[in-house]
């Protein structure tokens, strides 16, 4: 394999990637950016910005900041920053809504854990990036809420979703409340992922604690000890409300697992055990997630072992974790397989997910590599997932001769 032209293509994919967003997000009328641009760049104006979206692209380029030094990237992460904390963040009862108007108007003002994270995440690359004083207070104070409103002390980890208030809600958005889906093994993953993030900029030892205690989670609960697999959706105390296999997140975990683990014990020499325990894990869980990888170099999606249904369709979003996940796990054994695959996804990434004509990533294909879906810009469609890959596989493949 000739690493430098991958990189070579890797970061050029990047530039194309923010580039896009530069051009295209942004709303000259309403402020902030669109809530939807649909495959040939026709922006929704009437669209509602969720809080997800926003703090991707918050994250999104204050790492891109981080990694290039351009300061073009610079304007659009102030401008997520700055609607962010004018139009999200809720000032009588703390936190952030889920989604506003348009307009900026608060629209679902629930306190969903997963947005409250995302938020985490993005303030904490941002204060990293600029040493923003008051990015970084918010980013406290963000994190300090969600542990006095929504940590289960007693049973580890943290509730799902809550109302504008913090007081309990049924409208969970990311699971069922009827099925007492109250803790979800996504919202704990992205939670774990911004505590990380947070640590970098802010070792503070209630944050080591919060990080070591979600690593508990994961080993204790989320993740099945036999097959390596994750479990998905819970109660209160752990018990499986539903079963399916997420690839995706499957191959995202094994490696941020891992991440989380080494930044911990980065500054906590007493961590390492743990960082041996979880990089050990991480590799079992690629293992793992393997079994959803195709022949044709794409990530099948999900499984439903209760109805042996496989949900063929290649994502986006999973085939730049495959990429990241893949290699991480090769760094970690020096298994070529694992390589090839890492490989493999970008190839397979290029030939059927890039739109050459009109810029980004399409939203996937099916396994017969027909185009899914409609939407470049959503609440969900956002640049996080592919220039994150971009530049984790760039750092990695520096590694790599």
């Amino acid at each position: 394999m000739d690493f430098s032209r991958l990189r070579a293509e890797l970061r050029q994919e990047h530039k194309d990637i923010l580039a896009y967003w530069q051009r295209h997000a942004p709303d000259p009328v309403n402020g902030g950016f669109y809530g939807r641009v649909d495959y040939q760049n026709r922006p929704d104006p009437d669209a509602e910005k969720g809080i997800v979206l926003n703090s991707r692209i918050l994250w999104t380029f204050s790492a891109a900041l981080i990694h290039t030094q351009h300061d073009d990237y610079r304007p659009i992460a102030d401008q997520a920053f700055q609607y962010i904390r004018q139009h999200f963040v809720d000032p009588q009862y703390g936190g952030v809504y889920w989604s506003v108007t348009a307009k900026g108007q608060p629209k679902q003002p629930i306190k969903q854990l997963y947005g409250q994270a995302f938020t985490l995440y993005g303030l904490s690359e941002y204060a990293r990036a600029t040493g923003s004083a008051p990015a970084l207070a918010l980013a406290k104070e963000i994190f300090q809420t969600m542990v006095r409103h929504a940590h289960d002390p007693k049973k580890g980890g943290f509730r799902e979703a809550f109302a504008r208030d913090w007081s309990a809600t049924t409208d969970y958005i990311l699971s069922k409340s009827d099925r007492q889906e109250t803790k979800t093994m996504n919202t704990h993953l992205h939670i774990l992922e911004s505590f990380t993030a947070l640590y970098r900029v802010w070792p503070d030892k209630t944050v080591a604690d919060q990080i070591r205690g979600m690593l508990a989670v994961f080993t204790n609960h989320i993740v099945d000890p036999k097959t390596y697999r994750m479990n998905l959706f819970m109660d209160d105390n752990w018990q499986v409300r539903r079963t399916a296999v997420s690839y995706g997140h499957d191959i995202e975990a094994s490696w941020l697992l891992p991440e989380a683990a080494d930044v911990l014990a980065a500054r906590n020499p007493a961590d390492k055990p743990l960082q041996k325990q979880i990089r050990t894990l991480g590799i079992n869980m690629a293992r793992a997630a393997a079994d959803g990888y195709a022949a044709d170099g794409g990530m099948n999606y999900e499984y439903e072992p209760d109805t042996r249904h496989l949900n063929q369709e290649r994502s986006w979003w999973v085939m730049a974790e495959a990429m990241v996940g893949f290699l991480n796990a090769y760094q970690l054994t020096n298994e070529k397989p694992f390589l090839d695959k890492s490989i493999a996804s970008w190839e397979f990434t290029k030939k059927y997910l890039l739109d050459t004509k009109n810029g980004e990533w399409f939203m996937g294909v099916d396994a017969n590599h027909k185009v899914l879906g409609n939407d470049k810009i959503s609440m969900w469609k956002c640049p996080y997932h592919n220039s994150r890959a971009c530049l984790e596989m760039l750092d990695r493949l520096e590694h790599l001769r």
